[in-house]
């Protein structure tokens, strides 16, 4: 047993400090490699985008590849099938029927919840790094910290769509200094309430990762290109969850039996990717080319969908299953096959 909590301790630094790594090497990654605004983004920031983006999309799909994942799905069968086959249908229909601004008007709303999915997945890293830790967990202030912050994030965003290369009027540009100064607000506060905490429940690995979701929106402030301002906010999301799913898939087994799901989430996360990116592009193609460019845009809403649904912390099977495939996040968490585990609290 004690070898087992040396081992988990030490895997969970291991995870807590690669997504610092890849959360601030995005960001640097994406603020160095920035072209104009004009200009097209080289190969190697566009490969970045496309792991962070339409791989990322596509690895939810491994999922369905897991025998107890699947036995879960089908006792939610409007959450994991039939709501996302509404939303590409839906996606593909508006975006055939729609003219190219009311699109784009609808582009920013779908922004809007694209990148509030990027601060609730922030905040569940968060949670899981106290809870790998064996710190408290966060208090409602320190969530509700990180859940402003991103919110005030987004909402720059919004008042400048043209960061998310948007030609629509930005009606909201006033608000601009408002999410600055709500950012900054939230920035302190959950900093603040960092600092509060004891010594033994702010260890420097959940310091480093709630500190780096308070300040993931920073470049949104700080910079005019899209990709310096945006790019690094995709990258670093898309990195955070691959290495995450990649644990899972892992599972800490051996031989093939760590192989065959690792190599089927490559393969599903390269060729999907490839799939979507290709679909990404045709937003001004004709009606045709459109219904595939809705339907890239409904699999990336019904990717929202399905992971609220698997990366649930307070429902009994994402935490079971999560504790079962990578023990050493969750307090009491056991190899797969043992003892069930207890709630670890509502870490999404």
């Amino acid at each position: 047993m004690v070898r087992f909590q040396a081992a988990a301790a030490g895997r969970a630094r291991a995870w807590t400090w690669a997504t610092v790594v890849l959360t601030g090497g995005a960001m640097a990654a994406a603020i160095a490699l920035a072209p104009p605004s004009s200009a097209t983004p080289d190969s190697a920031l566009t490969w970045l985008l496309f792991t962070g983006s339409s791989a990322h999309v596509a690895s939810t799909g491994w999922f369905y590849t897991s025998a107890p994942v699947r036995a879960h799905m089908r006792q939610h069968l409007a959450r994991y099938l039939w709501v996302p086959l509404g939303l590409v249908a839906g996606a593909g229909a508006l975006a055939a029927g729609l003219s190219r601004p009311a699109l784009e008007w609808l582009l920013l709303a779908y922004f809007g919840w694209q990148f509030f999915h990027y601060q609730k997945q922030n905040l569940g890293l968060a949670a899981l790094a106290a809870a790998s830790h064996r710190a408290a967990s966060l208090t409602r202030g320190e969530r509700r910290a990180l859940v402003a912050a991103g919110l005030a994030g987004i909402g720059g965003l919004l008042a400048h769509p043209g960061l998310l290369q948007l030609s629509v009027a930005p009606v909201l540009a006033r608000g601009f200094p408002l999410a600055l100064l709500a950012f900054a607000a939230a920035t302190g506060a959950g900093l603040w309430l960092l600092a509060r905490r004891p010594r033994a429940d702010r260890p420097a690995g959940l310091c480093a990762v709630y500190a780096s979701a308070l300040v993931f929106w920073l470049p949104v402030f700080v910079f005019g290109s899209p990709y310096a301002a945006v790019a690094g906010l995709t990258i670093a999301h898309g990195l955070q969850y691959l290495l995450l799913v990649g644990l899972v898939a892992d599972g800490g087994r051996r031989g093939t039996g760590r192989v065959l799901p690792l190599a089927a989430l490559g393969n599903i996360a390269l060729i999907g990717g490839a799939l979507l990116s290709a679909a990404s592009h045709l937003h001004s193609a004709p009606p045709a080319g459109r219904v595939l460019y809705g339907g890239y845009l409904g699999v990336v809403m019904a990717h929202f969908v399905i992971d609220g649904g698997l990366w649930r912390m307070r429902d009994s099977f994402p935490r079971s299953f999560l504790a079962a495939r990578v023990p050493y996040l969750l307090p009491g968490g056991r190899p797969e096959g043992s003892a069930p585990v207890p709630s670890a609290g509502d870490i999404r």
